[in-house]
């Protein structure tokens, strides 16, 4: 895969061409697939999607859903981090229906975050803390995506939102905080 032809095939997408999509994933399949296993954290509980299908969960979900037209491979990434995340989120809510589980009764920030990868009724619980963070900054949710899902460095993080790696760093914190708190008074009423 060459940077030309994903610049190529980017620019096919905005201009709306058929097939651009799948082309773009073609070429970004080996990258897609090192994200999924990322964003599950290589492995979880039995019947849980394995890797090659969060990718091709993602990529229907992208096929089926609003245009979208990516400034650049790591806006691409980054949405196709959050399309990840939503077809573990949704996978995780239907075990979940299916089958009640216990949970930790308390873990620390960035360990509850790499636990969450693989289990359902945390994964749950991140999801609605990103929406409630996203409800009131909706940049520090476009943060933690960024960071954990899509697994940017704070520099190339700070690129795609426009910031300077300070204000990362910053907010970075900020999130993790927040997420902490939510997570502690979810695990807290299990």
């Amino acid at each position: 895969m060459s940077e030309a032809e994903i610049r190529a095939e980017l620019a096919r997408l905005r201009q709306g061409r058929d097939g651009a999509l799948a082309n773009l994933v073609r070429l970004l399949y080996p990258r897609l697939q090192a994200l999924a296993r990322s964003v599950k954290n290589g492995g979880g509980p039995p019947g849980q999607l394995g890797t090659t299908s969060v990718v091709h969960e993602a990529y229907l979900k992208l096929v089926d859903g609003a245009a979208f037209c990516p400034e650049d491979k790591q806006h691409f990434m980054a949405v196709a981090a959050k399309t990840m995340r939503q077809v573990l989120v949704d996978a995780a809510r239907a075990r979940a229906r299916q089958k009640r589980g216990g949970g930790d009764s308390t873990l620390a920030l960035d360990e509850a975050l790499a636990a969450v990868r693989g289990r359902a009724d945390e994964m749950i619980a991140v999801d609605q803390a990103l929406d409630r963070l996203g409800a009131l900054n909706d940049r520090l949710r476009r943060v933690v995506e960024l960071r954990f899902f899509a697994d940017l460095s704070i520099e190339d993080t700070a690129e795609a939102l426009g910031v300077t790696p300070r204000t990362v760093n910053r907010d970075w914190r900020k999130a993790k905080a927040f997420i902490h708190h939510e997570l502690q008074a979810t695990i807290g009423e299990t």
